[in-house]
């Protein structure tokens, strides 16, 4: 996602971008997608990311299952497959809630030797606390992916290991195989096909934005 917004069909696209990926590399068969919001009423908002919502909405697209507006905490809860929302907020969603993650896993580690029953009671939990871990191990789900290029491109952490590494390789290669250009290409031009002013309207938007 771009750090900078500005025109609802960017988010349109991110939507169907995000749609392409669930359904390529998680087989999820038709995504359930969410536009992230300050609420999930239908009046709250930014005008952009409500005249999103409602061209979404409208497009009734079969590859996608369009739920509406969802908010910060629905992200960890699951409410949708696909949450949608432009760079800044979501750089500021994704970063919290890594921290989030570090402060608890601190607050356990504290708890879990502050006496000796804590710690003999850790030796007990252990196996689920090694699920936990296994669970939320970044190194199986590295590789950041730059969708909307005419290309397959994973960015794998910097610190990553071998087996980080292997996951990255990994993920490109169900890309490739699950044809993700292609079904990303198809569902563009499926939108277009059904809006075309909405492909005039972003390409007046983007002449716009370069002559500034």
């Amino acid at each position: 996602a771009q750090a900078e917004f500005r025109h609802r069909h960017q988010l349109i696209d991110f939507a169907i971008l995000g749609t392409g990926m669930a359904r390529s590399v998680f087989g999820i068969e038709r995504p359930s997608v969410g536009l992230l919001n300050v609420g999930v009423e239908e009046i709250k908002g930014q005008e952009e990311v409500k005249e999103a919502g409602r061209m979404l909405r409208e497009a009734n697209m079969a590859s996608m299952n369009y739920r509406g507006f969802v908010e910060g905490d629905d992200i960890g809860k699951g409410t949708v497959d696909v949450v949608v929302t432009e760079g800044f907020a979501g750089n500021i969603a994704l970063k919290t809630a890594e921290g989030t993650a570090r402060q608890i896993a601190g607050y356990l580690r504290a708890a879990m030797s502050r006496t000796l029953m804590a710690k003999i009671g850790y030796v007990f939990a252990k196996g689920a606390f090694d699920r936990l871990r296994e669970k939320m191990d970044v190194g199986r789900s590295n590789g950041g992916v730059f969708l909307g290029l005419n290309g397959i491109v994973v960015k794998s952490h910097g610190g990553a290991d071998s087996d980080g590494f292997a996951a990255a390789i990994e993920l490109g290669y169900d890309m490739v195989r699950n044809n993700l250009l292609d079904r990303i290409e198809a569902d563009l031009d499926l939108f277009h096909a059904r809006n075309p002013n909405a492909q005039a309207n972003r390409k007046s938007g983007v002449s716009a934005d370069a002559e500034e």
